[in-house]
């Protein structure tokens, strides 16, 4: 059975953040499970250039990390409290730590996200059941992290990523719910790629291509990928 939901991001968020770009690519028939040696290599790679780039006294200062620390403090989340997926990413890798490999397709985007220093969230979209919004919070939607049975509510006016009313992200690139998980039987994915200047959209582009390498070649599928901006607010994704 074909399904079909439409993919938006607000009008809002662009009257916010005019020269935002988001790369949505998206994976169907993919066979998720254990990375092999030669992704974790990428990965180990990715962690390795972040060491080599970016120095650890000045990571808020980075020019691809200071850009989301101003959009946070501008829908009201602190970023020395909620961090960016990037930046934490990046403070975890320049503390010693490996991002531990989790499975092939979380892998994929954990590897490509550091490699580009830029946010990347993947959801199982075989799950989803409505359409799918960048948006402000209105805050009575219903969010549940992963690792957690607590349902909360995002604040007024913060960027979420919905499924309907379910929040998938909340503060854009900050925490993702445990609904769009992607686990060992996750058969359809879509990774967002998060662009903010001075990131030119054809690196957004650039880095939607590699995703879709990596995914072909480490699980499989047909893949294919869409970017979003102020003149291209919106897409369909059939399954």
């Amino acid at each position: 059975m074909t399904t079909e939901f439409n993919y938006e991001i607000s009008d809002t968020v662009f009257e916010m953040f005019p020269g935002y770009n988001r790369g949505v690519v998206v994976a169907r028939g993919v066979t998720n499970g254990e990375s092999p040696p030669e992704l974790i290599a990428l990965l180990r790679a990715a962690e390795s250039a972040v060491r080599d780039r970016v120095d650890k006294n000045e990571v808020a200062n980075h020019q691809q990390i200071a850009p989301w620390r101003d959009a946070f403090r501008s829908f009201g989340a602190k970023p020395g409290k909620y961090r960016s997926s990037i930046e934490a990413m990046v403070r975890r890798v320049l503390g010693g730590n490996e991002i531990p490999s989790i499975n092939a397709l979380v892998d994929i985007g954990n590897a490509l996200s550091l490699k580009y220093v830029v946010p990347m969230g993947g959801h199982a979209i075989d799950v989803v059941k409505q359409d799918l919004r960048l948006r402000p919070a209105g805050g009575e939607e219903n969010f549940t992290a992963f690792g957690s049975d607590k349902t909360e509510h995002p604040k007024p006016g913060e960027i979420i990523f919905t499924d309907g009313d379910i929040v998938l992200t909340r503060r854009w690139s900050w925490r993702q719910a445990k609904h769009t998980l992607t686990l060992p039987e996750t058969t359809a994915i879509e990774f967002n790629i998060d662009g903010l200047p001075p990131l030119e959209p054809g690196v957004v582009e650039e880095i939607c291509r590699e995703t879709g390498v990596c995914i072909q070649r480490f699980c499989g599928g047909e893949t294919e990928f869409q970017l979003l901006n102020r003149e291209n607010p919106a897409m369909k994704i059939v399954l």
